[in-house]
Protein backbone atom coordinates (compact mmCIF):
# COMPACT_ATOMS: atom_id res chain seq x y z
CA UNK A 1 0.00 0.00 0.00
CA UNK A 2 1.45 3.04 -0.84
CA UNK A 3 -0.09 6.91 0.34
CA UNK A 4 0.25 10.32 -0.56
CA UNK A 5 -0.14 12.96 1.89
CA UNK A 6 0.30 16.78 0.70
CA UNK A 7 0.54 19.96 3.39
CA UNK A 8 0.85 23.16 3.35
CA UNK A 9 -1.81 24.61 1.95
CA UNK A 10 -4.16 27.78 3.19
CA UNK A 11 -5.33 31.25 2.56
CA UNK A 12 -2.57 33.94 1.58
CA UNK A 13 -2.95 37.62 -0.11
CA UNK A 14 -2.27 38.20 -3.83
CA UNK A 15 1.90 38.64 -4.74
CA UNK A 16 2.44 36.40 -1.11
CA UNK A 17 3.96 33.45 -1.01
CA UNK A 18 3.14 29.19 0.00
CA UNK A 19 4.91 25.88 0.12
CA UNK A 20 3.33 23.00 -0.57
CA UNK A 21 5.03 19.17 0.68
CA UNK A 22 4.18 15.72 -0.37
CA UNK A 23 4.92 12.77 0.97
CA UNK A 24 4.75 9.10 0.05
CA UNK A 25 5.46 6.45 1.97
CA UNK A 26 4.24 2.79 1.76
CA UNK A 27 6.06 -0.33 0.14
CA UNK A 28 7.76 2.19 -2.30
CA UNK A 29 10.44 -0.10 -4.17
CA UNK A 30 10.85 2.30 -7.26
CA UNK A 31 10.00 6.03 -7.76
CA UNK A 32 9.92 7.13 -11.29
CA UNK A 33 8.24 10.94 -11.25
CA UNK A 34 6.57 12.54 -8.81
CA UNK A 35 4.16 15.70 -10.04
CA UNK A 36 1.91 18.75 -8.81
CA UNK A 37 -1.51 18.97 -10.31
CA UNK A 38 -4.21 21.57 -9.41
CA UNK A 39 -7.80 21.74 -9.97
CA UNK A 40 -10.29 25.34 -9.62
CA UNK A 41 -13.79 25.08 -9.22
CA UNK A 42 -15.47 24.45 -11.87
CA UNK A 43 -12.28 23.29 -14.18
CA UNK A 44 -10.58 20.24 -15.06
CA UNK A 45 -7.67 19.08 -13.28
CA UNK A 46 -3.91 20.90 -14.65
CA UNK A 47 -0.66 19.82 -14.70
CA UNK A 48 1.19 22.47 -12.31
CA UNK A 49 4.90 21.12 -12.51
CA UNK A 50 6.79 17.42 -12.71
CA UNK A 51 9.32 16.12 -11.34
CA UNK A 52 11.31 13.05 -12.91
CA UNK A 53 13.92 10.39 -11.03
CA UNK A 54 16.60 11.56 -13.61
CA UNK A 55 16.10 15.17 -11.66
CA UNK A 56 14.41 16.87 -14.93
CA UNK A 57 11.70 19.36 -14.25
CA UNK A 58 9.08 21.01 -15.72
CA UNK A 59 6.08 23.62 -15.02
CA UNK A 60 3.37 24.69 -16.63
CA UNK A 61 3.85 28.67 -18.93
CA UNK A 62 1.08 30.13 -16.23
CA UNK A 63 3.33 29.13 -13.80
CA UNK A 64 7.05 29.32 -14.70
CA UNK A 65 9.04 32.55 -13.03
CA UNK A 66 6.78 32.25 -9.96
CA UNK A 67 6.92 28.48 -9.11
CA UNK A 68 9.66 26.26 -8.36
CA UNK A 69 9.37 22.26 -7.81
CA UNK A 70 12.31 20.34 -5.62
CA UNK A 71 12.93 17.11 -4.31
CA UNK A 72 13.47 16.77 -0.15
CA UNK A 73 16.35 15.57 1.12
CA UNK A 74 14.17 12.59 2.30
CA UNK A 75 13.16 10.02 -0.26
CA UNK A 76 10.09 10.38 -2.08
CA UNK A 77 9.25 14.28 -0.90
CA UNK A 78 8.39 16.51 -3.02
CA UNK A 79 7.77 20.80 -3.14
CA UNK A 80 6.62 23.12 -4.55
CA UNK A 81 7.38 26.57 -3.56
CA UNK A 82 4.53 29.09 -4.82
CA UNK A 83 5.49 32.86 -5.38
CA UNK A 84 3.87 35.97 -6.38
CA UNK A 85 0.35 34.07 -5.95
CA UNK A 86 -2.35 35.41 -8.07
CA UNK A 87 -6.14 35.48 -7.34
CA UNK A 88 -6.47 32.23 -10.57
CA UNK A 89 -3.61 30.17 -8.95
CA UNK A 90 -6.52 29.41 -6.00
CA UNK A 91 -7.64 25.79 -6.67
CA UNK A 92 -7.08 22.51 -4.46
CA UNK A 93 -3.43 20.62 -5.26
CA UNK A 94 -2.70 17.75 -5.62
CA UNK A 95 0.57 15.24 -5.82
CA UNK A 96 0.91 12.16 -7.35
CA UNK A 97 3.67 9.68 -7.17
CA UNK A 98 4.50 7.50 -10.45
CA UNK A 99 5.87 4.54 -8.21
CA UNK A 100 6.77 0.20 -8.57
CA UNK A 101 5.67 -1.27 -5.31
CA UNK A 102 4.78 -4.48 -4.28
CA UNK A 103 1.49 -4.24 -6.12
CA UNK A 104 2.88 -3.40 -9.07
CA UNK A 105 3.57 -0.09 -11.18
CA UNK A 106 1.05 2.97 -10.05
CA UNK A 107 -0.03 6.53 -9.84
CA UNK A 108 -1.01 7.47 -6.74
CA UNK A 109 -2.77 10.07 -5.62
CA UNK A 110 -2.70 12.65 -2.60
CA UNK A 111 -6.30 14.39 -1.04
CA UNK A 112 -5.17 17.26 -1.63
CA UNK A 113 -4.53 21.17 0.29
CA UNK A 114 -6.60 23.49 -0.76
CA UNK A 115 -5.01 27.35 -1.94
CA UNK A 116 -6.71 30.36 -1.82
CA UNK A 117 -5.53 33.34 -2.99
CA UNK A 118 -7.82 36.60 -1.87
CA UNK A 119 -7.53 39.55 -0.22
Amino acid sequence: QVQVVESGGGLVQPGGSLRLSCAASGSILETYAMAWYRQAPGKERELVATSASDGNTDLADSVKGRFAISRGSVTNTLYLQMNSLRPEDTAVYYCNAFVRSSAGTKTYWGQGTQVTVSS
